[in-house]
Parts: structure tokens; C-alpha cells; sequence
């Protein structure tokens, strides 16, 4: 007996320490594994006529409404129509800015599109010379100059941006009217980054790589002055950022990924080998599993404005996981982009008004990334 058990404890040793030999010319192609595959968004009939009543309903809706305002003295209050006859729906200057950039590219993707005349109709009532003129006025008092900086304003270049790409009638006479306030945010934006010491980099409005992010694009079609600016600046404040802490995302109330929004940038900013040591050094070990590193927004009460910025904080994620991944060829990337897009385009429309008037942009600006 003591004989078989010491032949069968030396045959075990034996096979279990052996190494299956693989041939030397053979290459094993490493495959992503997902515990899930997430659909991509696919912005057809079905999506623009979801998406678009969310804009179409509240661009020119007055009230409740957050004016952001400093008074200057009591003939400051007016009513938000007097002060943005432009932009004065949607609860807030910029999410008006960026309903009229939905409804914009809604009927630019879709020609034929079922309500293209109404919509037509509310632009064009809203943006005439004389409401922007009026707009103008608002952005040069002493009071208000940095109203809307620097969110705002990245979202009104993408507007601009947009009529200057969408080669319409309708469009030139839109952004011929908007032309002299794009101007103003324009200068704004040259005259305020040599400023800027040091990057804002919050998960709300101020954050400086989402503004200049946005900001960059419309620059690169049409302002090599303003593109040369964000360049700089955006080496100046991150090229040598290294180990950005993203499982300490998200905070309470963001509706940006701070670390992601900054990836976004220096992706534009950089050339792809360049920006691949970059992104290994910013954020290690990401590219191989970035679902260890971000678990999709949950959140608890759309009704609670501040807490509702975490569904738009899925779409954010989603829109620079694409740009991101698409670039890189990494699956893996954009099947989390999905995942975060997915969770929160099924529970857009709560009812609640405090996402309502903002989250179809969001969400229309990830599914436009992810092309």
C-alpha cells in the first residue's frame, strides 16, 4: 500500500509541475472578455424624435428659471426674457444655449425630420440680430462679464460651430445673427486663459479641460488663434499630470469626469503615440481594464436637481470613453461607454424637470461621439 501511494504522490508531482509548451512562432490574439456586450446608441428617426421634445419644450419655457445673475442695483431685475431674449428658457442661460445646439443638429442629421419647420420656427425667433445684440449687452456690463464662464461659452461655440458646418440657408442667416456674440465669447476666451495660473478641475461648470475641450473643436475649424491659445494652455496645466485619482470619482453632485474630461483634451491636443504614454502615465493600467476603475452613476432622486447631474455624468463619461476608445481601437473602452450611455438614456424621461432641460443634449452629444 505504502508502495502505490508513493508511485501516484511522484506521477502527480510529476504532471502537475510540467509546462505545456506553446511553439515559439505562435501568437496568441488577446480578445477583450466582457461579462456583458452594451449596444451602442444609434441616433436614428426613432432616438431624434425622443430626444428632441426634451429641447423643443423648454427653449422658450420662462420659468422656473436660474438666472445667475450679480444685481448691480434694483434695475437689474428684469425678467429672464428681457435680459436673454435669446437664450432665457430651459431654466438656465446654458442649457438653453445647448437646447438650441440639439434642435440644431437634430434637423442637421435628419433633413426630412417630422417637426424640422417648427423647430426652424423657435430658432429663428430666437436668435434674430436684435435678441443677440441684447445679449451682448448683458456679457459687456462690469457686473456680468464672466457670466457663464467658461461653460456657457464652450457651449455657444459648439452652437456656432454647427451652423458653420451645416451648409443651409437657414443656417448662414442663423449664424449671422449669432456671429458678433460668438465673437465676444471668443475674445473672452483669448483675453481669460493667460489668466488662468491654475486648471479648475471640478466635476461641475468651471472645469477647464471640458470648456476647453469643447472649445478646441469649434477652434480648429475656425479660429487658429483661440486653438493655438487652448493648445498651450492645455500642455501648460496637464502634460505632465500623472496617477489622476479616478476611484475617487464620482463626487455627490458632478455631472463631469474630471480625470476623463482632461483625457478628452490632451487626446486632441496630442498625437496618438504621444497621447498613449501620456494616458498610461495619467491613468495607469486603464487602458487594459477601465471597468475596474469606473462602476456606472447611480442615482437615487431625479427630482433633486444636484443629484440628477449623475445621470448627466453617465453621458459625459460616455461621450470621452468613446472619443478615447475609438481612437485607440479599444473594445473594451467603448463597451463601457455603452454601458454607461444605456443606464441612463433608459431613465431620461422622469418626469422631473431638473433633467429635462438639460440631458438631451448630453445625451445626443455621446451618441454623436460614438460614431
Amino acid at each position: 500500500m505504502k508502495q502505490v501511494l508513493l508511485i501516484v504522490t511522484v506521477l502527480f508531482c510529476v504532471f502537475s509541475c510540467r509546462k505545456i509548451e506553446k511553439p515559439l512562432n505562435e501568437v496568441v490574439e488577446e480578445k477583450p472578455v466582457f461579462d456583458t456586450i452594451y449596444a451602442k446608441p444609434l441616433l436614428n428617426d426613432k432616438m431624434a424624435t425622443y430626444l428632441y421634445h426634451f429641447a423643443y419644450e423648454c427653449i422658450d419655457k420662462e420659468y422656473p428659471n436660474k438666472l445667475g445673475q450679480v444685481l448691480g442695483d434694483s434695475t437689474y431685475l428684469k425678467e429672464p426674457s428681457e435680459l436673454h431674449p435669446a437664450f432665457y428658457g430651459c431654466f438656465d442661460w446654458h442649457s438653453s444655449v445647448h437646447g438650441h445646439w440639439t434642435l440644431l443638429n437634430i434637423i442637421k442629421e435628419f433633413p426630412n425630420f417630422n417637426e424640422r419647420d417648427s423647430i426652424l420656427k423657435k430658432l429663428q425667433n430666437n436668435i434674430t440680430k436684435k435678441n443677440i445684440l441684447k445679449e451682448i449687452v448683458y456679457f459687456d456690463d462690469n457686473y456680468n462679464a464672466t457670466f457663464e464662464r467658461t461653460y456657457g461659452w464652450a457651449w455657444l461655440l459648439k452652437v456656432s460651430e454647427t451652423l458653420k458646418d451645416w451648409n443651409t440657408e437657414e443656417a448662414k442667416i442663423l449664424h449671422n445673427n449669432l456671429q458678433p456674440l460668438v465673437m465676444l465669447i471668443e475674445n473672452k476666451y483669448i483675453e481669460f486663459l493667460p489668466k488662468l495660473k491654475y486648471p479648475i478641475r471640478v466635476g461641475e461648470h468651471p472645469n477647464t479641460a471640458f470648456g476647453m475641450s469643447m472649445a478646441l473643436d469649434y477652434a480648429k475649424k475656425y479660429s487658429p488663434k483661440l486653438e493655438a491659445m487652448i493648445v498651450e494652455k492645455a500642455k501648460e496645466y496637464y502634460m505632465n499630470d500623472k496617477g489622476c485619482p479616478i476611484t475617487w470619482e464620482p463626487g455627490g453632485f458632478d455631472f463631469l469626469s474630471p480625470c476623463l474630461q482632461e483625457a478628452s483634451l490632451m487626446l486632441k491636443v496630442l498625437p496618438k503615440e504621444d497621447f498613449i504614454v501620456w494616458l498610461d502615465a495619467f491613468l495607469p493600467e486603464f487602458r487594459q481594464n477601465p471597468s475596474a476603475y469606473l462602476k456606472v452613476a447611480e442615482v437615487t432622486d431625479r427630482s433633486d436637481g444636484k443629484l440628477a447631474h449623475l445621470d448627466g455624468l453617465n453621458f459625459s463619461r460616455a461621450w470621452c470613453l468613446y472619443e478615447i476608445g475609438i481612437v485607440l481601437e479599444n473594445d473594451k473602452m467603448v463597451n463601457l461607454a455603452n454601458k454607461h450611455f444605456e443606464y441612463s438614456y433608459k431613465k431620461m424621461d422622469s418626469g422631473e424637470y431638473a433633467g429635462a432641460h438639460w440631458l438631451a443634449s448630453f445625451a445626443l452629444y455621446a451618441t454623436l461621439k460614438s460614431k
